[in-house]
Parts: C-alpha cells; structure tokens; sequence
C-alpha cells in the first residue's frame, strides 16, 4: 500500500461549462510544409475518448469527449490549478443533468468523459461540476517524487509498487527519452501539458510510440520537471498522453505531468494495461 497524507486534503466543487471549438487562423501549415484547415480543440467530441489512438486524426489536439472551461479566469485557473486527473464530475444542467463523468485530463480546456450516449443528449454551455481534489497530495515514504496533478483515486489504483529506500515501480505503456518532448517547456508542471515531438513518423514508427493511445501513463527519462521543466540526468517523469497529436511539427500528442522524481526514485516499468480508460474501468 502506498501511503499518502489524503486525509488532510480538501475537495472543492468547481463549475465549468462544455466550451465552443474555435478557429484562429483560416489555415496552418503541416511539417511537410502543406496548407490545411483542421478540426481545432474543445467542443464534445462524440467519437473519441481516453483508450482511443492518439495518431491518425484529421484534427489538432483532439480533446476526447467533453471540453469544459469558465468564462471568468479566476474560476478557470482555479479549475486548471486544483484539478487531478480522476476526479469526479457530475453534468448539472441540460437534458443530461445527473449523469456522472470523470476528468481525464488538462489541456487548454478541463477534459472530462461521460457516458456516449449522455454526450448525445448535451449541448455546448451546459455546466459541469467538478470536485477537485488532490493538490497537496504527498507520497509520505517517497519524499523524492512530487505529485502533479495525480489525484488519490489514481494513486490507489495505478498500482504502483512501494521498492523501498523512497524509490517508486510505476507502470507505464512506453518508456521514450527527453528529446521526445517539444513545446511546452516555458510552462509550469501544475499547468497545461508539454507537447511530443512528433515531425520524425519514421521514428515514431520505429519505437512504436505512433501506438500511443489517449489515457497512457508513459515515462520520459532525463527530465526534470520538479519545479519547471528541462533535461535533467537521472530524473523520470511521468505523463499522461491527454490529447491527439498535430500535424505541425512539435505539437504532437501531450504529455501532462503526474509524478515527478529528480534522482532515480521512478522506476519504470512496462505494462500495457497502464491506460487510465482501464485503470478506472472507463471503457
């Protein structure tokens, strides 16, 4: 048994609403240098959710199911700030009001998944309450790996495996090195995701990391992102592969910080089950 201090956290109620999908630009450009106009972020995305591939879209960093966010950025960076991956949701208004979800992610909307058939009944602006709960969470006998956004229902379920001496077996779909990731290095661990490098297909291909699915809790070695983000010898990092990837280079499939070590306190292990989608038995 892993022990945490989750007795001493607070679980808060946030409300958000399903947001609109927006277009910025008319058209981008693909790493092959080629015009298009894709599917952009948020909205409800009907037919793809966490256990789905995270390549092969004709879209941008798909959000699978539902993107919720709050008009008012007060409420929404407390949303972003407070959220852990696990969390309850609950649909209160609208023809699916009552329905339950769980929040599987953060990007630059809240992503949570319901039920298929309660997203057919849902339209764009009904609220979402979300109870957040796990910042604050500690690992009391491995003081060498932060908590991210991790909430204690994932902790309790990933199964993770107590090695002794403060060190930590945590399982994982892939095992990729720190030149995998790409943008997102600017921003702080606790918000938003750094994305993977992904304009080499022949390289995906070859390590078979173009199999990975949304909801992967995968391991990237050699990085640092205890307080920010960088190369750091010996430091793992573990992420979840939260949404679909681009066609521009360096703006692949995300990698959102879950737990975080500096010295080699993460070992990694393999383990294809190692998916969210089958870890809080979504699909």
């Amino acid at each position: 048994m892993i022990r945490t201090n989750k007795d001493e956290l607070v679980a808060l109620g946030i409300i958000a609403m399903v947001v609109h999908p927006k277009l910025n630009a008319v058209t981008g450009v693909t790493s092959e240098g080629m015009p298009e106009i894709s599917i952009g972020m948020a909205g409800i995305v009907y037919n793809v959710r966490v256990g789905d591939p995270a390549f092969g879209y004709q879209g941008d960093h798909i959000e699978p199911a539902l993107s919720i966010a709050h008009p008012n950025m007060e409420v929404d960076y407390a949303l972003h700030y407070l959220m852990c991956v696990g969390n309850d949701a609950k649909v209160v208004s609208g023809f699916a009001k009552g329905e339950k979800g769980i929040v599987t992610g953060e990007h630059a909307r809240i992503m949570v998944d319901v039920d298929p058939e309660a997203m057919k009944k849902m339209k764009i602006g009904d609220k979402v309450l979300v109870k957040a709960y796990g910042r604050g969470l500690k690992l009391l006998d491995h003081p060498g790996i932060l908590v991210k956004k991790s909430s204690p229902r994932l902790i309790e379920k990933w199964g993770l495996k107590d090695l002794g001496n403060g060190r930590l077996q945590v399982p994982v779909t892939k095992i990729m090195p720190s030149s995998i990731l790409g943008s997102g290095a600017e921003l702080e661990p606790e918000f938003v995701d750094q994305d993977m490098m992904t304009g080499d297909r022949e390289y995906l291909a070859k390590t078979g990391f173009d199999q990975l699915r949304l909801g992967d809790l995968v391991a990237v070695m050699d990085t640092n992102h205890m307080y920010h983000r960088g190369y750091g010898p010996g430091g793992v990092t573990i992420g979840l592969i939260m949404h679909g990837d681009s066609l521009k280079t360096g703006h692949g499939p995300g990698v959102q910080d879950m737990l975080v070590c500096a010295h080699g306190e993460i070992e990694p292990v393999i383990d294809s089950n190692a998916n969210i989608a089958k870890i809080f038995n979504i699909r």
